[in-house]
């Protein structure tokens, strides 16, 4: 499949900032389930082309706005050609062990209530337990959009029982780490199904790590692995880790920030459809 994304992040500063920096996580890897084909990343209409991948295989550029600036606008887009591997991730261009996403943070750190949901996911052998995991999760925490903020924890996703993808993801990884399988939260973009209202905002869902296949994707807010509809682009510890855009401002007021994701299957018309997406 060939998917279509054009993804903005614009930050609008109620004074002009002295000076902008950015930690960007916007680059496609070229993974066995994903190849980008023509991928670019602008701040300000100023190329981005300099991405190293970090500890866990995924690209990150630095970059550096010195002059007065009142708007920041980040696009990041292209086509990425995509394959179902039955959630199986593999590729990667280098790895950290897999013991190191058994760590839990303060987004992710297990009460009581999750080490209960945990152990109730049985199965067979680790994947089953897995499939199994991620059934519960979607059944205890209903798909509210606006339910929950950034800060929210998984306990607290948990408790009251709503929640999005992000905290589907917190909770999943939380529980998988009780379980003692190591467990990643992972940023990208998601091309709808035709039940499904259309994505405006990057998607998060979980790998977990599976003895005899590696990592595989998990998007309990969907009930499934991850398939050719997904891109797939950073992981980390939690969301905060895994973050496609970070940044730190000098000198500037509070700031809004509105981000857009447009997604679509490419098709023969392919270079009319870029064109149309800039």
């Amino acid at each position: 499949m060939e998917l279509v994304v054009r993804h903005q992040t614009t930050y609008l500063y109620q004074t002009p900032a002295a000076q902008v920096a950015l930690l960007l996580r916007l680059q496609p890897a070229r993974l066995d389930s994903q190849i980008p084909r023509q991928w670019a990343v602008t701040v300000n209409g100023i190329p981005v082309d300099t991405f190293i991948p970090n500890a866990f295989g995924d690209g990150e550029a630095f970059f550096q706005l010195r002059a007065p600036v009142g708007e920041v606008v980040i696009v990041a887009a292209g086509w990425v050609e995509t394959r179902d591997r039955f959630g199986v991730v593999s590729g990667f261009r280098q790895e950290v062990a897999q013991g190191v996403f058994l760590r839990q943070t303060a987004l992710t750190r297990p009460t009581a209530a999750i080490e209960t949901l945990a152990r109730s996911a049985q199965g067979p052998d680790a994947l089953s337990t897995l499939h199994a995991l991620s059934s519960l999760v979607r059944e205890q925490v209903a798909y509210l959009p606006g339910s929950t903020s950034m800060a929210s924890t998984a306990g607290e996703a948990l408790a009251q029982g709503q929640g999005v993808c992000q905290d589907h993801s917190h909770l999943f990884v939380s529980a998988a780490r009780v379980l003692g399988l190591p467990a990643r939260y992972v940023a990208g973009y998601l091309l709808a199904g035709e039940d499904t209202e259309a994505l405006h905002e990057t998607h998060a869902w979980a790998e977990a790590w599976v003895a005899g296949l590696g990592w595989v994707g998990f998007d309990a807010t969907n009930g499934l692995c991850v398939t050719e509809n997904y891109v797939r682009l950073c992981c980390g510890m939690d969301a905060q880790d895994a973050a496609p855009v970070k940044g730190s401002v000098l000198g500037a007021a509070a700031a809004s920030i509105h981000a857009d994701v447009r997604i679509a299957e490419g098709g023969p018309d392919l270079p009319q459809q870029m064109q149309q997406q800039q």
